[in-house]
């Protein structure tokens, strides 16, 4: 029997992919433990002939063996260019639905995929809604940089933004965390966030970063799983 917080995470998976899931679509599939439960979704639907004609694009190697898992169609950016809905989790939501992402250290192919859709959903459990970004999330902002700028990166970030980088280091390796594209990660302690498109402007004019773990104003709606089994959303402006 599942826990009440993958019940939580179930219940907002399943429900985004009912709402915005299409026979014909494209869909990216976004990475982490509570995007199980909207492939599994999307799969429970397709074998049920409620869904066809699904292509779906990974946004890390995980998504890709999800995809492979449930038997859905695998395809890539090349051939769509445009996605017609990118479902991913989050670490933390603010009540303007930016976004800190890249707990899994998928931050930069997540990023792409939402980029190209047109539109982005967070699915996620009541535990990653907040009023601000950090006042949860105390692990820090993911940032993806290249291995030989980190020291310096530590540096500046420390020096010019106050923040608190640690090399993420892996757990089943010697050595620190090496992302699918062959970079490492850098978790920073900013504590909460006031402006987070202005952080994440700054950061990623720095030589070295390739991608900063904060989306903002890219989400078009959230669902929060709820204790209780129920679920609630949090929509964009943009989108209302």
């Amino acid at each position: 029997m599942l826990s009440t917080i993958e019940q939580a995470k179930r219940i907002a998976a399943h429900q985004a992919v009912d709402e915005y899931v299409k026979s014909g679509f494209v869909v990216g599939v976004g990475s982490g433990s509570t995007i199980v439960y909207a492939a599994e979704r999307i799969g429970e639907l397709v074998k049920g002939h409620k869904l066809s004609g699904i292509k779906c694009i990974p946004t890390s190697f995980q998504a890709k063996q999800l995809i492979d898992k449930y038997k859905l169609t695998l395809s890539s950016l090349e051939e769509f260019p445009v996605i017609d809905v990118t479902i991913d989790g989050a670490d933390e939501v603010d009540l303007q639905l930016n976004c800190i992402k890249g707990g899994g250290a998928c931050q930069l192919q997540e990023k792409i995929v939402a980029f190209a859709a047109k539109k982005f959903v967070i699915v996620a459990d009541y535990r990653k809604e907040s009023r601000f970004l950090g006042e949860k999330w105390t692990q820090g902002v993911p940032i993806e940089v290249i291995p030989m700028a980190y020291v310096p990166l530590m540096n500046k970030i420390e020096q010019d933004f106050g923040g608190k980088p640690v090399l993420r280091m892996a757990k089943c390796k010697a050595g620190p965390v090496i992302t699918d594209n062959g970079n490492f990660v850098l978790d920073v302690d900013f504590g909460v966030i006031s402006n987070p498109k202005t952080l994440c402007d700054y950061l990623k004019l720095l030589p070295g970063v390739v991608e900063v773990g904060l989306f903002c104003g890219m989400a078009d709606k959230a669902f929060f799983g709820q204790i209780d089994g129920s679920f609630t959303t949090l929509v964009a402006k943009k989108s209302a």
